[in-house]
């Protein structure tokens, strides 16, 4: 591995050489000393530094997200050699979107554990863009996203099915009406996600498949959040049946039925194209691949 590289992460992420220097069990002295390599190497000064903080500036911002890529093909690269005598074992960099990642993903992690122990994986949950950009840049390993994607850098399978619905207030008006008409609800409060969301986009495709045009539109960073303002009657939205199992059992939140829904998704599974996978890699992906954490959470809710 590059140590040049390593010594300037750290010390960009530490913001500070004498805590990088204890990270990496290393003298102030050398790390400034690696510093100056890298600056001479680049032909221009990287960070900015006062007695207060060490910060990247515009030239060290471009060479910190390279010096990143490198890192991670180091040990990806390591990892690989070492997976050709030795079990699945290593690091493993997930990356998963909010819906998949806090709801169905930590069942996933304790399979995996309880079969595989040597892996540690690290989770990283966020929409489906930045999950994307984050598998594209080699700083996760394998990412898992709702929605449609096409990349040339990256390896994209649908591996299950995700339904969708209208969920709404238990005491909500619209709760116990039936039949109703889709139309009714551009008059409602409509609580979605932010762009760049996979749920934000099949709600946009929802929208535009149906013809509805809902004048109000409140945009949440958090399924959490929309659920728990849902409750409060703050407006309804369109969740995947993943997140609102427990909400439908305990009767504090409700399905509407129409016989357009469930809208029905896909999740993905996105690597990098490359002819090479850690068995740490392998793994997992065949976990994933078998897996009916998707499916069973459908089934705990009937639908119509």
């Amino acid at each position: 591995m590059d140590q040049t590289l390593l010594v300037f992460v750290t010390v960009a992420d530490k913001e500070n050489f004498t805590r990088a220097a204890e990270e990496l069990h290393m003298t102030q002295p050398a790390v400034s000393q690696y510093i100056q390599t890298l600056e001479r190497i680049v032909g221009t000064k990287l960070l900015d530094r006062t007695n207060k903080y060490v910060r990247l500036n515009k030239a060290g911002e471009i060479v910190y997200h390279h010096a990143r890529e490198i890192l991670g093909l180091y040990t990806r690269m390591q990892y690989l050699i070492n997976d050709l005598t030795q079990t699945a074992n290593g690091s493993l960099s997930i990356g998963a979107s909010y819906t998949y990642g806090e709801y169905v993903l930590p069942h996933i992690i304790a399979q995996l554990q309880r079969l595989y122990p040597l892996v540690k994986p690290t989770i990283t949950i966020g929409n489906t863009k930045e999950i994307e950009q984050l598998v594209v840049s080699h700083q996760l390993d394998i990412g898992i996203v709702e929605g449609v994607l096409t990349h040339k850098q990256l390896y994209i399978e649908p591996f299950a099915e995700d339904y969708l619905s209208i969920i709404v207030a238990a005491n909500h008006d619209y709760a116990n009406r039936d039949p109703m008409q889709l139309s009714e609800l551009n008059e409602q409060t409509w609580i979605v996600r932010e762009p760049g969301s996979g749920t934000r986009e099949a709600t946009d495709k929802m929208f535009a498949t149906f013809g509805l045009n809902p004048e109000n539109i409140m945009e949440f960073g958090s399924t959490q959040i929309i659920k728990e303002s849902v409750e409060a009657g703050l407006g309804i939205t369109l969740l995947s049946h993943c997140t609102v199992v427990k909400e439908v059992s305990l009767g504090t939140l409700k399905m509407l039925q129409f016989s357009e829904f469930p809208v029905i998704r896909n999740f993905s599974l996105i690597t990098r194209v490359s002819p090479f996978y850690t068995k740490a890699m392998e793994v997992f992906l065949d976990i994933l691949r078998g897996d009916d954490g998707v499916r069973a959470c459908n089934k705990h809710i009937t639908l119509k």
